[in-house]
């Protein structure tokens, strides 16, 4: 497990994008300083090659033969006036300017090349010259031989862009730290949220599962807060839901237990060995019912936890392999089993839920049904839905009692009969998973119970 904090991760992720950014935005600054400085500097050139032929206009346009005339150094006629400023000195060194009269230099400063750097073109160009690159601006004179060439060092320009940037550089490294601290706090702080609503969780007892407060979150948490709480709200139903089960089938089990415990007792007791068959009977009858009921309670757990494998079911075959294991039982007290309907019947289940549905339906109705009676099944379509109809003959249900009858352990008193009030339960909490509905009613003979699966979700074959 990683011991950084999500403020620490997520500083992280913001630090090299800033980091970036300042990077790419000192190359742009670089480009753009570069570029305004070589315009502002050209045309700078451009001046100077203008003011000169200004100045040495009258001077170059003599007829007569003019010497090589060298313009000597500032310094040297003001007295070293540049020397109270070095960056000035250097700035006056590194620019020249010649003057060409029939193809040979006249007038020149005392910084600049001699013939062994020819005339240049018309307009820009870069020379080297000692290993060093000049900038030079040639402006030819119309209907003259005249050109006036003015130049400046290169090098000049890069350290003007380079003493920008590093005027611009030292600021920016006293903010990068205050810029880290700020984001840090700044992140520290929008976090500030989450680890309330972690405190509200921490600080909770396990019996606890209220809601949280959600009201002071923001925008972004709110989603979250909320499937917290109903999550807390399932959580709190299911405990519930097992806290209620486990009580009822500690109840439920406290019967049987008491009833053997009784019967052995009186075992012990008995005189006669017919006495004693009889009552070895009972506690078979007795352990017969603990165990449906216990395999009740573990069918009941199985539907509430057995995850969900969804696919296309046949229900009419599935019916008929399920009637054919009540069988012996019908044969035995004379009960008259039918499957009748629409054998295309396909609808999307889990296979073992819906097994376990329909099993007990059946079961249910079989149980109750007295001797020489009837149980019939039938599949059909009604409202663009599969229905499966389970009649009976039986003492059926009043009225007022059918939703009740599907709430776990609930027994009817006016039905004598071993049962442990579990199976309509199982039936009602596998439709609830299956997305299907169960109804019961009266069957069209007039007496018994009908029970209608209503299946919503069908394919059809």
């Amino acid at each position: 497990m990683s011991d950084t904090t999500l403020t620490g991760k997520l500083f992280l992720r913001i630090a090299p994008t800033v980091a970036v950014t300042i990077l790419i935005v000192a190359a742009l600054a670089f480009g753009s300083a570069t570029r305004e400085i070589d315009n502002i500097y050209d045309a700078q050139l451009i001046d100077d090659a203008n003011v000169l032929w200004a100045l040495l206009q009258r001077k170059l346009e003599r007829p007569w033969e003019l010497a090589q005339q060298r313009v000597p150094d500032i310094d040297f006629n003001m007295g070293n006036q540049l020397a109270l400023n070095q960056d000035a000195d250097d700035y006056a060194d590194a620019h020249m300017f010649r003057g060409w009269k029939d193809g040979r230099i006249v007038v020149y400063s005392s910084t600049a090349f001699l013939s062994e750097v020819p005339q240049r073109k018309a307009g820009f160009s870069t020379v080297t010259h000692d290993k060093e690159a000049w900038r030079v601006y040639s402006l030819p004179i119309p209907d003259t031989t005249i050109v006036i060439e003015v130049g400046e060092k290169l090098a000049l320009r890069k350290t003007l862009v380079a003493n920008i940037l590093l005027n611009l550089f030292f600021p920016l490294l006293i903010l990068v730290p205050i810029i880290g601290c700020m984001t840090w706090l700044g992140i520290n702080s929008g976090l500030s949220p989450i680890r309330g609503l972690v405190r509200q969780i921490r600080t909770r007892s396990p019996d606890d599962l209220s809601t949280i407060r959600v009201s002071d979150l923001p925008r972004d948490l709110l989603p979250l807060g909320r499937a917290i709480n109903q999550l807390l709200a399932k959580l709190g139903r299911s405990l519930e839901l097992e806290r209620r089960f486990s009580d009822l089938a500690a109840h439920q089990l406290r019967t049987p237990q008491a009833g053997t415990r009784l019967l052995l007792q009186m075992l012990a007791a008995a005189d006669s060995e017919s006495e004693r068959q009889a009552l070895i009977a009972d506690l078979v009858a007795c352990s017969d019912r603990a165990t449906h009921l216990i395999e009740q309670l573990l069918r009941l757990a199985r539907v509430s936890h057995q995850p969900l494998e969804l696919a296309p079911v046949r229900v009419y075959d599935l019916t008929a392999n399920l009637l054919a294991d009540f069988g012996k039982i019908a044969a035995s007290r004379r009960i008259r089993l039918s499957l009748s309907g629409d054998e295309r019947a396909l609808v999307r289940a889990d296979a073992s839920l819906l097994s376990l549905m329909i099993s007990n339906v059946i079961d249910n109705a079989v149980k109750y049904t007295p001797a020489g009676g009837r149980v019939a099944v039938t599949i059909a379509k009604e409202r663009g839905c599969w229905c499966l109809s389970v009649c009976d003959s039986g003492p059926g249900i009043p009225a007022d009692q059918r939703e009740a009858v599907f709430q776990r352990f609930h027994r009817l008193d006016s039905l004598q009969h071993d049962g442990a009030g579990l199976g309509l339960a199982i039936v009602a909490d596998v439709a609830t998973r299956l997305s299907a509905t169960v109804s019961l009613t009266t069957p069209s003979w007039g007496e018994g119970l009908k029970a209608d699966l209503l299946f919503l979700e069908i394919e059809n074959a």
